[in-house]
């Protein structure tokens, strides 16, 4: 199984967050079901081109938080997640990306309320690609 994993290695968030970060996103958001199984450990770092090392870290992370299980000499597998820790996934993700686009735009010397137009201005091109 390939899983949609996209790594900047550009940005500053180190890649096994970033493993992790998407990996919770997609079962958050029902892309990955509780029981479908997970590529291993190996077969991860190869398609993503990354050390085992890595990405052990994620799946041991996820493990910790519940989203992932493992199973000895069966595989990882997607963990049954209660519907309240999936919305609170969504909910941090979203402030988080938010925040961080707040970020962005400050250093590059963008005023609050500069931002604030330029948000208001992507909600309506959003409002109207959607047509409400």
């Amino acid at each position: 199984m390939e899983l949609p994993i996209h790594l900047s290695k550009d940005s500053r968030e180190p890649i096994y967050h970033q493993i992790e970060n998407q990996l919770q996103a997609l079962i958050a958001g029902g892309h990955l079901a509780a029981g479908t199984p997970l590529p291993s450990i190996r077969a991860l770092s190869k398609d993503l081109e990354i050390s085992i090392i890595t990405t052990r870290r994620a799946y041991q992370d996820l493990e910790h938080k519940g989203f992932i299980r493992t199973s000895q000499g069966k595989g990882t597998f997607v963990a049954e997640v209660e519907d309240a820790k999936k919305q609170q996934v969504k909910i941090s993700s979203v402030y988080q990306t938010i925040e961080n686009a707040i970020d962005t735009a400050l250093q590059y010397d963008y005023t609050l309320e500069q931002i604030e137009e330029i948000f208001e201005e992507i909600i309506h091109t959003q409002r109207n690609q959607k047509g409400e």
